[in-house]
């Protein structure tokens, strides 16, 4: 490893690492030592501006594209030079960890202060990016701000979702934008010389086997559903069975039929129902319309594919009495990372003499539509017992100070190139 590099890795700052970790924990705090920092909400637009306030310290440029994605800019010595950018997202699920998103996001602003530390110059500028709704928890669908930014889809595709309680997503991004007048204006699709996201595994892996760091090879991919189901609203006590269109009924059928379709004796297929709206809602009622997702995942393209082609039909027929209604939210093919990049971070992590372990993500990550406009990969860190999208999610100091330094040396290496 290069000398300067070597000094830069050694200015990463576990305890600056951590109290950061701490400070945006407190905004969205919930019991159980959670968080809940919905996409454009009022906590996200703190998080953004305590990020903001430590870009401004170091007197690092910031920009915003059109659906709120952040830029914070440590500048090389070939101005013209595309970017190498790292990051994630600030926005949590509703009752989310400490790290999910973030520990990306800080972990890249601690790359680029212990460069900044170490005083080193380098040909191509480094850029941290908080992406903006990659929960999709709020505004469906996930990894909104990465699939806009790289115009995988467009800000129209979103603009009119509501999330529970009626909010448009226009209004709370045109609102979140005006909260953030000091960002420069960011053009959709800037050019990057490269791509690499650090994150939790999120996953037990890392932790069962011993190991410090995941080096990331690839996506598995996903399709995305709303099924809603059409019945009659009656009353509970006096309606025969016979007669009813009871849409909840109806409802646990085609999950039941889903449940069926997706069983996999090698538990490599993911199905999940997580989001479920109820019309009346009442003790009392029968009910008349339910609203509910379906997330299916798997790493073959072929699986996937027959899979998502497989839902509509199947749901149809489950649902009778009941008339029924599904919409494709979200389509993500695999994706494999570049092997110049995955091979960066193996070497940066040999070099450095961290435990590393192979492996692929079993979630979602914006690191997926990156990947389709410059290099990509990925570094994984171990947190307790794989828990996350969950209050309890933990991860300890040096493990998150052992990611970033692998991160540090991997940024050295690209925007050198």
């Amino acid at each position: 490893m290069r000398e300067d590099t070597r000094e830069a890795v050694e200015r990463v700052d576990e305890a600056r690492l951590w109290r950061r970790h701490e400070e945006m924990a407190q905004i969205g705090a919930i019991p159980g030592n959670g968080v809940n920092r919905a996409a454009f909400s009022g906590e996200d637009i703190r998080a953004r501006r305590l990020l903001l306030s430590w870009a401004q310290a170091r007197q690092f440029e910031v920009t915003m594209d059109a659906i709120g994605n952040l830029f914070v800019r440590r500048p090389g010595l070939d101005a013209g030079a595309a970017p190498v950018l790292s990051g994630s997202h600030m926005d949590s699920q509703p009752r989310g960890g400490r790290f999910d998103g973030i520990y990306g996001v800080l972990a890249a602003l601690e790359a680029l202060e212990a460069i900044d530390d170490a005083g080193l110059k380098t040909r191509r500028p480094i850029e941290l990016v908080a992406w903006s709704n990659e929960e999709g928890g709020r505004f469906g669908p996930c990894t909104m701000g990465s699939a806009v930014h790289t115009r995988a889809r467009s800000i129209d595709d979103f603009a009119d979702v509501t999330d529970n309680d009626g909010i448009v997503l226009k209004d709370a991004l045109a609102a979140t934008l005006e909260a953030t007048p000091e960002a420069g204006t960011r053009e959709l699709n800037t050019p990057a010389a490269g791509y690499i996201e650090a994150h939790i595994e999120q996953g037990p892996l890392l932790e069962m086997q011993g190991k410090t760091v995941g080096v990331v090879t690839g996506i598995q991919g996903l399709r995305w559903f709303n099924v809603e189901v059409f019945g009659e609203t009656a009353h509970a006590g006096t309606t025969p069975l016979r007669v009813r269109r009871d849409a909840v009924r109806s409802a646990i059928s085609i999950i039941n039929a889903l449940h069926e379709l997706t069983a996999d004796p090698d538990d490599v297929l993911r199905f999940t129902v997580g989001r479920m709206l109820v019309t009346p809602n009442s003790t009392n009622s029968v009910a008349s319309h339910v609203l509910f997702s379906v997330d299916i995942r798997h790493p073959d393209p072929a699986t996937i594919r027959r899979l998502g082609e497989a839902v509509e039909p199947l749901a149809r027929k489950a649902a009778t009495p009941c008339e029924v209604k599904v919409t494709a939210t979200l389509h993500d093919d695999p994706c494999v990372f570049d092997a110049g990049v995955v091979d960066t971070i193996q070497h940066a992590a040999d070099e450095l003499g961290v435990a590393s372990l192979r492996l692929p993500s079993g979630a979602s990550h914006d690191a997926m539509y990156m990947s389709r406009v410059c290099p990509t990969g990925m570094i994984f860190v171990p947190y307790e017992k794989g828990v996350s999208h969950n209050e309890a999610e933990n991860a300890t100091p040096q493990d998150l100070a052992a990611g970033a330094r692998v991160l540090t040396a991997a940024l050295l290496a690209l925007a050198n190139r």
